[in-house]
């Protein structure tokens, strides 16, 4: 990931090298595939993992790819409130006429699945983009999905998926390396849950943002190792079968003492199930 988020910014990308060039002075990263030190996933595993694109703000490579996903209604998906912002799509998201949301689709350089138009967004209005705190959007699908896209929420604070030292997989189709090396196949890294004491260590408060407990949750390895990256922002942190993350942001890719920090799903339960 960049520095702050994890979505790929700047302006519109029209060409594949493009964005590496956007990216070019991202930190690098530890690792050795997507999603850092991740492998391959199968889409039909997990349908809840979803793509965000736009072909008029980022081209046609990769199915205009910018941001990630997670289906939690039929026709509600959430993803991080910064993957919407000026920032990352170049022009206010209200000008942005052909926001689709890709699912069902594994490799985003192939067709297959479906590319669903968004009938509304909404943006946190608490969204913080100094501490990174409230990093969340709900999207509202045009049409809904099948049932079986929908992956439950860990609404409860003391949810044991929260517990530090729990296996928990975070999905994307995000940089390969911190140096603009993007996937076309989704990919899954096993990360573990963090203690809040970690991660107040790692972020106190600096220019990367400032880990707050009771609205983030943080996770990786404290050697480093599995991350997600930059075009990972908005996807799913997954644990126990429940989402318990979004991908949100951190310092660098995988690397030690700098673990991968994530909207807190139980924080933001209220909000999300407002707009259901």
């Amino acid at each position: 990931m960049g520095p702050i988020s994890r979505a790929l910014s700047g302006l519109p990308v029209l060409l594949p090298g493009a964005v590496a060039l956007l990216l070019a002075g991202a930190p690098s990263a530890a690792a050795d595939q997507v999603v850092v030190g991740g492998q391959a996933a199968k889409v039909e595993e997990s349908p809840w993992a979803v793509a965000l694109g736009s072909r008029e703000r980022f081209g046609d490579h990769r199915s205009g790819q910018f941001c990630g996903g997670v289906v939690v209604g039929r026709s509600t998906v959430l993803t991080a409130a910064h993957c919407l912002s000026e920032k990352v799509l170049g022009v206010d998201r209200a000008k942005v006429r052909d926001l689709r949301v890709i699912a069902g689709r594994e490799d985003l350089g192939r067709s297959g699945g479906e590319e669903l138009p968004v009938l509304r967004s909404w943006v946190n209005p608490d969204y913080d983009s100094t501490t990174n705190r409230g990093d969340l959007a709900v999207l509202t699908l045009r049409e809904p999905l099948p049932g079986r896209y929908v992956l439950p929420m860990a609404e409860e604070p003391d949810d044991e998926g929260y517990r530090p030292d729990t296996e928990a997989t975070v999905y994307g189709w995000g940089d390969t390396s911190g140096e603009g090396d993007y996937a076309a196949v989704l990919h899954a890294a096993p990360v573990r849950v963090l203690a809040d004491a970690v991660c107040e260590r790692a972020y106190p408060g600096n220019p990367e943002g400032t880990y707050q407990a009771g609205s983030m949750v943080c996770a990786g390895e404290p050697g480093g190792g599995g991350d997600a990256c930059q075009g990972d922002s908005g996807g799913p942190l997954v644990a126990r079968g429940r989402l318990i993350g979004l991908v949100s942001w951190g310092s660098g890719c995988g690397r030690a003492g700098s673990p991968g920090v994530y909207t807190k799903i139980s924080a933001v339960a209220d909000a999300v199930a407002a707009r259901m």
